[in-house]
């Protein structure tokens, strides 16, 4: 008989494995790990939506609070409702398209350090993400680098 219950957790373990395998291999490379942003301020968490664009969000910052130790809040932001925001948790890439293999297109990004959103583009580089806003055509921006932060 114990070989018997052997075998039932053999093929159980083999499924849950197989299934863990198969959920990584439907995931975008960019969706695997945070980012950190060229600063190495925040992490940067890139998912997926229903939409099937990629949205990026701010989950850790090195320094949360403000100098009166309440959260961190979105105080340049060019709409007036959304200045006491929190910058944990605030969308900061939209819309992305996948563009090939290791690229991402037609998405915008937003600096909270000075309350302006530029288009963008992203090229995965494996641990390196090339994060390059622009304002009408991409040759005339900034490329920022950010690192796997996992």
């Amino acid at each position: 008989m114990p070989g018997k219950y052997s075998l039932r957790i053999l093929l159980l373990l083999a499924l849950i494995f197989g299934t863990r395998l198969y959920s990584l291999a439907q995931t975008d490379p960019l969706e695997r790990n945070l980012w950190y942003n060229e600063e190495k301020t925040a992490k940067i968490q890139i998912y997926k939506a229903t939409d099937g664009k990629f949205y990026g969000k701010i989950v850790w910052l090195r320094v949360p609070n403000a100098e009166d130790g309440k959260p961190k809040v979105d105080k340049n932001n060019p709409d007036k409702n959304h200045v006491n925001d929190p910058l944990l948790g605030l969308v900061l890439l939209k819309g992305f398209k996948k563009d090939g293999e290791k690229g991402y297109e037609d998405g915008t990004i937003y600096d909270p350090k000075n309350g302006k959103t530029y288009s963008c583009k992203i090229t995965n580089k494996g641990d390196l993400l090339d994060v390059r806003g622009y304002i009408g055509f991409s040759f005339i921006g900034r490329t920022t680098v950010w690192t796997k932060a996992d």
